[in-house]
């Protein structure tokens, strides 16, 4: 029976603000090398999390559930980790999941009716990858043997923030499998504290083990109605260039709800594997802080950074920002492009709040970032104001945006770096560094990068209107129009 990965790439991310944005959420941003070193930014969380499955002898190509406006991201960030034979399985809305388990079941089972799953979050820190497959090779033989595994992570403080697993009794002729006694939702501190003295208590990882049959023998079970609508999300899908898209009224009519809740809280069939892997869920900054190698200082320091009397402290500086810091302690500070955060580190938990209260105020730093990936590569907004908005547009080598016309604005392009090849009107040209062209408005148009290096292009919008929703695309190499 071969082992599945199932990668879920969900979620806003609002945690980590102002990094993380629902826009772009942290399983897209490099944060930390499997090594604990905060310095080393080569991989993001997700490809950290598709790359250690990356041992074709061991495991399938990784199945990758995502939202639909991430789509472009995740294939992206899969290419630029070698995972070949990636399958990105898109769902119209959100439903939590236990849906994304059970239609991640299905379509594994059409081709593998006994294959082992494993579901995995795509934002999580390991830091000790080979104990994490010692830990799936237990899970797996358990799995074989008709149980629904889980990791329980070695509970090292009474944290509030996780769900815990009270561990059972050993399974028969499974080394470091037991039965789970049961679950435990977030408890306060003082639950948090006595189940750590009582002792057997893990905390609840968020990453399950199944036979694709077993899991869907008992979801038929329990959850009829959701293996119904996602059999029929999954039968009405269709192909969209790389990916799978679920039918959006079939998926529409499934309940919202976690594994947790919906299964692995219900069945008779739940096991544990218990593991100690430097595992973190990166909830807060604080978690970053507790990962990363610190200097003498106790702090935490990424990018352009300069310190003065400061101890304990996360700081890190994006965008090109310069950060300065004198005499604190114990604080997370966190510069982007347009926002900077400043809170105690040991309230950074409440970042999460701050942002939804943000968002109520119709603030765009709460959900976009200032950078916007798209999938021919990205732009950056530099300044804007009435009737004028003013851009940097990176073109990724090969790569052509749509043929497109904008009813209310025109655009007036300067190449910085590289080879432009321009499509206006009837026209074709190509414009070297240092050369501009003008875009009237309604006149059809396309830009392509044909050059083997990134076309840097700053692009000046004036018009009645100049929403990213003036845009009429008439053909489209990623199937937009």
């Amino acid at each position: 029976m071969s082992l599945h990965p199932v990668i879920l790439s969900g979620g806003s991310g609002t945690r980590l603000w102002p990094l993380s944005r629902a826009t772009f959420p942290k399983q897209f941003l490099a944060l930390m090398a499997e090594d604990g070193d905060a310095s080393g930014e080569e991989l993001t969380l997700l490809q950290q999390t598709a790359k250690r499955f990356a041992d074709k002898t061991r495991y399938n190509p990784p199945v990758t559930i995502s939202n639909d406006d991430h789509r472009f991201l995740v294939a992206e960030q899969l290419r630029g980790a070698d995972i070949e034979r990636a399958e990105i399985i898109l769902e119209p809305m959100a439903r939590n999941t236990a849906p994304a388990a059970i239609v991640a079941a299905l379509h594994i089972a059409a081709k593998d009716p006994q294959g082992v799953m494993i579901l995995l979050p795509s934002d999580h820190i390991i830091r000790d990858v080979h104990g994490l497959h010692v830990g799936l090779a237990a899970a797996a033989d358990a799995a074989r043997q008709g149980f629904l595994v889980t990791f329980g992570m070695t509970a090292t403080r009474p944290e509030t923030g996780y769900g815990y697993i009270k561990q059972g009794g050993p399974l028969p002729a499974v080394s470091g499998a037991f039965s789970v006694d049961r679950f435990v939702e977030k408890p306060d501190r003082d639950t948090a504290e006595a189940m750590l003295t009582e002792g057997g208590y893990a905390w609840n990882s968020g990453m399950f083990v199944f036979r694709v049959d077993t899991l869907l023998s008992e979801a038929e079970r329990l959850v009829p109605d959701m293996v119904a609508a996602c059999r029929n999300a999954l039968s009405d899908a269709r192909a969209d260039l790389d990916f799978l898209r679920l039918s959006a009224d079939a998926f529409d009519a499934c309940p919202s709800e976690s594994i947790d809740v919906a299964i692995m809280e219900r069945t008779d069939k739940a096991a544990v594997v218990p593991t100690e892997i430097g595992w973190s869920d990166v909830g807060a900054w604080q978690a970053l802080w507790d990962l990363a190698d610190r200097d003498e200082a106790g702090n935490v320091i990424a990018g352009d950074v300069d310190l003065l009397d400061t101890r304990d402290s996360y700081l890190r500086a994006e965008d090109g920002k310069s950060l300065a810091v004198i005499g604190l302690d114990g604080v997370t500070v966190v510069a982007t492009g347009d926002a900077v955060l400043v809170a105690r580190s040991d309230r950074t938990a409440e970042v999460k709040d701050l942002v939804a209260g943000m968002a109520a105020a119709g603030k765009k730093q709460a959900s976009e970032h200032p950078m916007v990936y798209r999938p021919w590569g990205s732009y950056q907004d530099i300044d804007a104001g009435t009737g004028f908005r003013v851009k940097r547009l990176i073109v990724k080598p090969g790569a052509t945006l749509s043929l497109q016309r904008h009813k209310y604005r025109s655009e007036h392009w300067v190449v910085v770096t590289g080879v432009a090849k321009v499509t206006r009107g009837e026209q074709i040209l190509t414009l070297q560094e240092n050369e501009s062209t003008f875009i009237p408005a309604t006149t059809i148009h396309r830009l392509e990068n044909p050059g083997e290096e990134a076309l840097h292009l700053i692009e000046v919008q004036v018009g009645s209107y100049v929403g990213e929703d003036d845009i009429e695309r008439l053909e489209d190499t990623y199937g937009r129009a």
